[in-house]
C-alpha cells in the first residue's frame, strides 16, 4: 500500500514526519540527518534518506547547532567583493571548505572596523564553525581590544578562528609577507635602473598599506634610491585613478622614474590616469603593483608586480580553521615572488 505522504502543521517536513515515512525511531533519522558518529545500518540509512527526498526535508541548520554547538559553516569576514584580491583569497577558501564538507558564508566590512565588530557578534550567534576574518589591520584601531574579546570567547566556546592578514592579541593568521615582498620588488627595480618612486597607496592606518611602503622603501635604498612622494586614498581601483592624477595636476609625476601602487587595482587605475593624461605607461613612467591578480598580465603594459599565492593563503586558513588538531597561534608569513614585466622595462633597454 502507498504509504501516505506526512507532513507537519506548518506546512514543512519535519524530522519526526521523516522518521514516520522511513518507519524508523526518530534518533535514527537524526543520526543519518545530522551525520552522527554514530553508524547507522545500510538499509535505515537508505530509507532515511530516500524518505527525506519525497518529503524535500531540509536540516535545520540552527537546530543542528544547538545540538552539536556548532552549524556545517565558515565565516568569511573581507573587505570587499570586488576587489579580486579578495575574491582569490575566497576561492581558496571556499576549496577547502567543500572539502571539509561546510559551506562559506561571507561578510563585507568595507575596511570599517565598527562594521567588522558588529559581523563578527552577528556571526557568532549562528554558531559557524568557523571564522576568518580577512581585510589588513588598522593601526590605532578602537574596536581591536572589543573584536580580540568576541573571537575569544568564540574560540573558549568550542570555535575556531584565524585572521587573514595581520596577526592580532596572540591569535592566529596566515597572510603574504608583505614587507618582504615589497623589499624584494624594490631591490629588483632598482637594479634595472629605477631610483626615484612616487607610491599611490591606501590609508596610511593600514597595516599592509604601511607594510609596503617600508619594504618598497628598503628595497630601493639598496642602490640609493629612495620614494619621494606618497599619495593615499582608498585601496582600490578608483583610489589608483584618484591618487595618480594628483600627482599629474600637481607636476610630482614628472620627478619620478616609477610610479609603485599599493595593489594590482590601484595599478589598473593608475595606468588608465596616466593614458588619460597623455602619459604612457611603460614608456614615459614605470608602474608596478602587488598580488599579481589575474588581470595583472592582461592589462597594456602587462604589470610588474610581487605574485602571493592568494588562492592557496585562502585554502590554508581554512584548512587550519577546520582541523580541530591544528594550531591556532600560529603567525604563518606566505613569501611572495617578483614578477617583472612590460610595465617596468630595465631603464635605458
Amino acid at each position: 500500500m502507498r504509504k501516505t505522504r506526512t507532513r507537519a502543521s506548518s506546512g514543512n517536513p519535519t524530522l519526526t514526519d521523516v522518521a514516520a515515512r522511513a518507519g524508523v525511531s526518530l534518533a535514527t533519522a537524526s543520526r543519518v540527518l545530522n551525520e552522527s558518529d554514530r553508524k547507522v545500518g545500510r538499509e535505515h540509512r537508505e530509507r532515511v534518506l530516500s524518505a527525506a527526498r519525497e518529503l524535500d526535508y531540509r536540516t535545520d541548520l540552527s537546530a543542528q547547532a544547538m545540538a552539536r554547538g556548532n552549524a556545517p559553516v565558515l565565516a568569511l569576514l573581507v573587505s570587499s567583493i570586488d576587489d579580486p584580491y579578495f575574491s582569490a583569497l575566497a576561492a581558496g577558501v571556499a576549496d577547502s571548505a567543500r572539502d571539509h564538507g561546510v559551506i562559506v558564508t561571507i561578510a563585507i566590512t568595507a575596511r570599517d572596523s565598527e562594521r567588522e565588530l558588529t559581523s563578527v557578534r552577528t556571526i557568532r550567534g549562528q554558531r559557524p564553525r568557523a571564522i576568518l576574518v580577512g581585510g589588513s589591520r588598522i593601526a590605532g584601531n578602537p574596536h581591536t581590544d572589543a573584536l580580540l574579546a568576541e573571537l575569544r570567547g568564540f574560540a573558549d566556546g568550542g570555535g575556531r578562528t584565524l585572521f587573514l592578514s595581520q596577526p592580532v592579541g596572540g591569535l592566529g593568521a596566515v597572510h603574504p609577507a608583505n614587507t618582504a615582498g615589497a623589499r624584494e620588488l624594490g631591490s629588483a627595480i632598482a637594479g634595472i635602473g629605477y631610483r626615484e618612486a612616487a607610491m599611490v597607496t591606501g590609508a596610511e592606518s593600514l597595516e599592509t598599506v604601511a607594510e609596503r611602503t617600508e619594504g618598497l622603501r628598503q628595497g630601493l635604498a639598496t642602490r640609493g634610491g629612495g620614494i619621494s612622494v606618497v599619495e593615499n586614498d582608498s585601496f582600490d581601483r578608483s583610489g589608483g585613478y584618484r591618487a595618480t592624477l594628483r600627482l599629474i595636476r600637481s607636476g610630482r609625476i614628472r620627478d619620478v622614474d616609477v610610479l609603485c601602487a599599493g595593489n594590482d587595482f590601484m595599478a589598473v587605475g593608475a595606468m588608465t590616469a596616466l593614458r588619460d593624461n597623455g602619459i604612457q605607461p611603460g614608456r614615459d613612467v614605470a608602474v608596478t603593483g602587488f598580488n599579481d591578480i589575474e588581470t595583472a598580465a592582461d592589462v597594456t603594459p602587462q604589470l610588474t608586480t610581487v605574485r602571493f599565492p592568494l588562492a592557496a593563503i585562502g585554502r590554508r586558513a581554512a584548512d587550519l580553521a577546520l582541523d580541530p588538531e591544528a594550531p591556532l597561534t600560529e603567525d604563518v608569513s606566505v613569501p611572495g615572488q617578483v614578477i617583472l614585466r612590460d610595465s617596468c622595462p630595465p631603464l635605458g633597454g
